[in-house]
C-alpha cells in the first residue's frame, strides 16, 4: 500500500475503534476485543497481514510504555497508597507462582519441553493495564480492592517481560534459578530507582521552568516518562516499572496545568491501545487459530481457575506474613477472577517468536485466542463477581475529575491576565474593575503565592488574575481591563473605551 492510503485508512481505523467503544462501553467487554476484530479484518478481509514479529514486538513493546506511563500519570496515589505493598506482592510473589503453576499444567497436559512451558506460564502471569483499567475504573469497588487490582496491573509488566525476555534468551537457557532470580531482582532495582529519580526531578523542573505554551507541558511530562524508561533500560534495568514509577510521581505531583496533562495522556494511551491491538489482530493468521483452541482453552481454564487463585492465595499469605495487608477470601476470590488479560500478554508471546524459538508461533496462536475467550468469560461477569462476593461499593464516591474542558460546555471562557509594568491597574481594587455580572476575578497570582481576592484586594504590577466570564461578556471584558490598563479606574470618565 503507498502512504497516501496509508493515511487514509489509519484515521479511519481509530474514527471506527473510537465509535466501537461508545457501542461496548455499557456490555463490561474491554474495547481491546473490538480493535483485535479490527485487525483481523484487516488481516483476513483486506489481506493486510504483518508477517514480522519482530518488528510488531518492538512497537508493541513501546506502545506498552506508552500505556503504562497513562496509567502512572492517571493514577490517583490517595486511591492506591493502601494497596502497594499487597499489589507487589502480587506482582512478584503472584507473577512467580502462575508461571509455575501453568508451566506444570501445561507440561504434562499438552506434552511440552519445561523450558516453553515456562514461557507461556510466564506470558501469561502479567494482568493488563489497559483491559483491568477500562473495566475497573467503571466498577464501584472499595479504594482498597480496586487500587490493588491498578497497581498490579501497572507493576507485573515489569518481572513478566524480563521473565520472557531472559526464558527465550539461548544465552540463559542453561542459566541456573538463582542466577535468573539475581537478574531479574536487579533489573527491578535499577527500573525503580532511575523512576524514583526521574519522577521528582521532572516534577520540580516543570513547575519552575515557564514554557511559552500550555499545550508544551502535557508534552514534556510524557516526554519524561520515556526519559526514565529509555534510562533504565540503558543501565540494564526494567524500563517499565520506571516509566510506570515515573508516571504515578508526575501525575500526582502539583504541576502546570495538570489536568490538561492527564486528559492528553488519556488521549495518547488509547491511541497506543488501537493501534496496538489492530497491530496485533493484523500479526495473527485466522486460518490457523481454529488448530490452537483446543489446547488454549486447556491453559486458559488453567490459568483461570488454578494458577490465578494460588498465586493470590500465596501472595495473600506472604502479605499476611509480611503485615503488609490482610485480604479476606472474599477478596481474594475477586482478586482472581477480575486478573484480566490483554495486549501485555499477546505482545510477550512475540517476544520467542522473534527470538526464533521452536514452537512459539503457535503458542502465539494459543495466546491470542486465550485473551479473546477469556475476556469475553471475565469482563462482562465482573458486576456480577462483585455483587455475588458482597465485594462491591454501590455509594463509593468515584473520583471527581475537574478539567477546563467544561466552561465551553456551560458557555464560558477562562482568562489569563498578567499586569505589566506600567499599567494603570497597579493600585485598582477588585470591584473598581466594575466587571458585567457574567464575569469575576476568581483568583490571583502574586510572588508566587496564589489566594482567592476580596473586592478590596488592591491589585499590583506583575499579579496575575485569572478571570472567568461567559462568552457573552467576553468581549466587554476585555476592553474594560484595556481601558483600566490604559487610564486607571476613571477611563469612563477621561473617555477611554478600551477599544483596539
Amino acid at each position: 500500500m503507498t502512504l497516501d492510503v496509508w493515511l487514509l485508512l489509519g484515521p479511519v481505523i481509530v474514527i471506527a475503534a473510537i465509535g466501537a467503544v461508545r457501542l461496548v462501553h455499557r456490555t463490561g467487554l474491554p474495547s481491546l476485543l473490538v480493535f483485535l476484530g479490527f485487525g483481523l479484518l484487516m488481516s483476513s478481509g483486506f489481506g493486510v497481514v504483518l508477517h514480522n514479529p519482530e518488528t510488531v514486538q518492538k512497537i508493541g513493546l513501546a506502545a506498552l510504555a506508552l500505556i503504562l506511563a497513562e496509567g502512572g500519570l492517571t493514577t490517583t496515589w490517595s486511591h492506591v497508597r493502601r494497596s502497594v505493598p499487597l499489589a507487589m506482592v502480587l506482582a512478584t510473589v503472584g507473577v512467580a507462582v502462575s508461571t509455575v503453576v501453568v508451566a506444570l499444567v501445561v507440561r504434562y497436559a499438552l506434552d511440552l519441553d519445561m523450558t516453553k512451558a515456562l514461557i507461556l506460564g510466564a506470558v501469561l502471569a502479567s494482568t493488563d493495564a489497559a483491559a483491568v483499567f477500562s473495566v475497573l475504573r467503571r466498577l464501584p469497588l472499595p479504594p482498597r480492592l480496586a487500587g490493588a487490582l491498578e497497581a498490579e496491573s501497572g507493576i507485573n509488566d515489569a518481572p513478566t517481560v524480563i521473565a520472557v525476555m531472559l526464558l527465550s534468551s539461548s544465552a540463559h537457557a542453561d542459566a541456573g534459578l538463582g542466577t535468573f532470580l539475581l537478574e531479574t531482582l536487579v533489573e527491578l532495582v535499577i527500573g525503580a530507582a532511575v523512576g524514583l529519580a526521574v519522577g521528582p526531578a521532572g516534577a520540580y523542573a516543570l513547575r519552575h521552568v515557564a514554557l511559552p505554551a500550555s499545550g508544551l507541558y502535557p508534552i514534556a511530562a510524557l516526554a519524561l516518562t520515556f526519559v526514565a524508561y529509555g534510562g533504565a533500560a540503558l543501565l540494564h534495568g526494567s524500563g517499565f516499572l520506571a516509566i510506570y514509577l515515573t508516571g504515578v510521581i508526575l501525575g500526582n505531583s502539583r504541576l502546570p496545568h495538570r489536568a490538561a496533562t492527564r486528559g492528553f495522556a488519556e488521549g495518547a494511551g488509547w491511541l497506543a491501545q488501537i493501534g496496538l491491538f489492530v497491530m496485533l489482530g493484523m500479526l495473527a493468521e485466522i486460518d490457523e487459530l481454529p488448530s490452537a483452541v483446543v489446547p488454549a482453552l486447556i491453559t486458559g481454564t488453567a490459568l483461570v481457575l488454578l494458577a490465578r487463585p494460588v498465586s493470590v492465595a500465596v501472595s495473600a499469605a506472604v502479605a499476611r506474613v509480611l503485615r503488609v495487608d490482610r485480604v479476606s477470601w472474599r477478596d481474594q476470590a475477586f482478586l482472581s477472577w477480575a486478573g484480566l488479560r490483554g495486549a501485555v500478554p499477546i505482545v510477550l508471546a512475540t517476544i520467542p517468536w522473534a527470538a526464533g524459538v521452536e514452537g512459539s508461533e503457535d503458542l502465539f496462536n494459543q495466546v491470542f485466542v486465550i485473551v479473546i475467550v477469556f475476556t469475553l468469560v471475565q469482563g462482562p461477569t465482573l458486576p456480577f463477581a462483585a455483587r455475588l462476593l458482597g465485594v462491591g461499593a454501590p455509594g463509593e464516591a468515584h473520583e471527581l475529575m475537574v478539567e477546563s474542558a467544561p466552561l465551553e460546555e456551560l458557555n464560558a471562557d477562562l482568562l489569563q491576565v498578567k499586569i505589566p509594568p506600567g499599567s494603570k491597574l497597579h493600585g485598582v481594587e477588585i470591584f473598581e474593575l466594575r466587571f458585567p455580572s457574567g464575569a469575576a476575578v476568581t483568583l490571583v497570582v502574586r510572588d508566587g503565592r496564589s489566594f482567592v481576592p476580596e473586592g478590596s484586594t488592591r491589585l499590583r504590577v506583575d499579579d496575575e488574575l485569572l478571570v472567568v466570564t461567559t462568552a457573552a461578556c467576553r468581549d466587554e471584558v476585555e476592553t474594560r481591563l484595556r481601558a483600566v490598563s490604559r487610564r486607571g479606574k476613571l477611563a469612563g470618565w477621561y473617555g477611554e473605551q478600551g477599544l483596539e
